[in-house]
């Protein structure tokens, strides 16, 4: 039988580096239970649990992160930016936003568009624009020009921002049109009429033909429109550019239908019914009062 032997006093100079690992408590538990354990078989339960801790942890930290980048999300929602669309004279230019709604620029035309969650809005800061916006109750859609504003669920309708006014025509389904905020009487638009607002007032809605072209296929009804709106108007078509009239020649009412890709030839036929006629002068038209 051989004799046991001796055990030294532990200094932990000599000591195997696996015995100072947690698995060590295992392994005596497990020899104290079962029997003497191998150093193979410590080596071991310490391979397991390691894995095990490690495991563990790289689930808890992905849960961490999930959950962190989850809680980003719906602690942080972006403010939406208006977008801007613009156009150089004689450019047209039709333009489909993220809603299904159509925007078409005439020329030296610009539009500020700003789609949210409960809004659709647009800003008409120059030109004239034909709207043809699709039908959503939850998101009214609201076009800005000047100090009015034109309200719509889903219809279609023109705005054109003039020097002093702002004039609505539309073409399908109805417009609520006034001062901006509401900050005064409104008046409701159906199809087929037209509206002007002026001097903070939205005038009482007139008939027109929906059915005629109008600027889209190169044609402008003025219906009383000023001298000098009707150069704005031809000057966004391209061509040469018409120099504003002094305003006495402004503001001259102007009524007819005419063509809008010869602004000379139509200025000349306007000045003689009017009482003006059109100097040519380095590939520019000017005004002049007879």
């Amino acid at each position: 039988m051989t004799a046991e032997r001796p055990i030294a006093a532990d200094d932990g100079k000599d000591r195997d580096p696996l015995f100072d690992d947690p698995a060590l408590a295992e392994a005596l538990a497990g020899c104290a239970a079962g029997g003497r354990l191998s150093n193979g078989d410590i080596r071991a339960m310490r391979t397991a649990r390691r894995r095990a801790v490690a495991t563990a942890g790289a689930t808890t930290l992905a849960l961490l992160v999930g959950t962190g980048a989850w809680l980003g999300r719906s602690a942080w929602v972006p403010t939406p930016q208006p977008i801007e669309y613009a156009t150089q004279r004689g450019e047209q230019r039709i333009v489909t936003l993220a809603d299904g709604s159509t925007v078409r620029l005439n020329g030296a035309t610009r539009v500020a568009v700003l789609l949210a969650g409960d809004r659709r809005e647009v800003h008409l800061s120059r030109g004239e624009a034909y709207f043809d916006v699709t039908h959503d109750a939850a998101r009214p859609f609201t076009v800005r020009a000047g100090t009015s504003d034109a309200r719509v669920l889903g219809t279609a309708f023109d705005l054109e921002l003039r020097r002093d006014q702002v004039e609505l025509a539309v073409y399908r389904g109805a417009v609520r049109f006034g001062p901006s905020m509401a900050k005064g009487t409104t008046v409701v638009v159906k199809a087929g009429w037209r509206s002007r607002f002026a001097a903070g007032y939205a005038a009482a809605p007139r008939a027109f033909d929906v059915a005629q072209q109008d600027w889209r296929s190169g044609w402008l009804d003025t219906d009383d429109m000023k001298l000098g709106d009707l150069v704005d108007e031809l000057n966004r078509q391209g061509g040469p550019l018409v120099i504003a009239p002094p305003a006495k020649l402004a503001d001259m009412p102007i009524s007819g239908r005419f063509r809008l890709d010869d602004p000379g030839q139509l200025l000349d036929a306007i000045g003689a019914a009017y009482g003006f006629s059109v100097k040519r002068e380095d590939g520019k038209l000017r005004l002049v009062q007879s």
